[in-house]
């Protein structure tokens, strides 16, 4: 009984992830979706559709965004791009390759420049493997053009707009984009505002790895920046402060309890303290979470 309840809740698990993470590549009913506009800083709007949070610079040189939603979504995003200046981006940043970030390179992708690090063209032209299924290649259409390794900057209506690669955080490909003038920075799937992140495994994600570039984004980020997380409200540098915090000590449970030689299913039963509660009420429950730790300090 015990292993049937188990076998439930992995499949509840894996089927709510992929759901937020594109496992179905066209789910969003776009005639449901409103797509919100929230200024953030400067020129910089951010927008809120069925997937992750769209960064957009605006001009009278065009619009840059950062990540583009669901495919599905497309169309009501090019609606309120319009009303910002231009319903076609002159550039788009993917901060990831997920399709909930990436898939709306399907929509725009024939009129707009796609720029990403090398490893989200890799892993959108070619199957990937989440949760165990197959996750078919985007259309050529939907491919970055323009491909990175470190760091590149693109320089647009009087703003830099730099995108630096973070290693093995949610997945191999990162991107965390610096609008450098308006003080505004784009997280991606680096940063959940407020709840337990999702890291992604089978393909290049590491929950120390995603610590360790927190770590580093938090000395690197101004004080005064707004942030733009890849799911949540507009932050601050003491809201990122917190998550790292709360991973850094979620983590640390886990990895003492597996150092006691306890299982995955004795550390789920545990959980963790009443403080954390708050941060399971995303889509990544606190048994996900602590499962998602479980395996990524187990990888050798």
């Amino acid at each position: 009984m015990r292993i049937i309840f188990s076998l439930i809740s992995l499949l509840s698990f894996c089927i709510t992830t992929a759901l937020a993470h594109g496992d179905n590549r066209h789910f969003a009913n776009k005639q449901d979706v409103q797509v919100k506009t929230t200024k953030v800083n400067g020129n910089v709007y951010m927008l809120q559709g069925r997937g992750g949070n769209v960064g957009a610079l605006v001009g009278m040189e065009g619009i840059l965004i950062v990540d583009d939603d669901y495919k599905a979504v497309g169309e009501k995003l090019a609606a309120a791009l319009k009303e910002l200046g231009s319903a076609t981006p002159r550039y788009i940043f993917n901060t990831h390759w997920h399709a909930d970030h990436a898939e709306g390179n399907e929509f725009f992708g024939g009129s707009s420049t796609i720029v990403a690090h090398t490893n989200v063209r890799k892993r959108i032209s070619q199957v990937n493997t989440l949760f165990g299924n197959q996750i078919p290649p985007a259309p050529v259409v939907a491919w970055p053009v323009v491909t990175y390794t470190e760091s590149m900057s693109i320089y647009i209506n009087g703003e830099e707009v730099r995108a630096v690669h973070y290693p093995k955080g949610h997945t191999d490909g990162d991107t965390v984009v610096f609008f450098v003038k308006s003080n505004v920075v784009h997280l991606g799937d680096h940063f959940f505002a407020g709840r337990f992140p999702f890291v992604d495994l089978d393909n290049g994600g590491s929950v120390q790895g995603l610590i360790n570039n927190i770590s580093a984004l938090m000395k690197q980020i101004p004080a005064d920046a707004k942030l733009i997380p890849g799911h949540g409200p507009v932050s601050t540098i003491d809201d990122l402060r917190k998550y790292h915090q709360t991973l850094s000590e979620t983590a640390r449970i886990v990895q003492d309890a597996m150092k006691k030689r306890k299982s995955l299913e004795d550390i789920k039963k545990t959980g963790f303290p009443e403080k954390y509660k708050e941060w399971g009420t995303g889509f990544i429950k606190p048994d996900a979470w602590i499962e998602t730790i479980y395996k990524s300090y187990s990888i050798k």
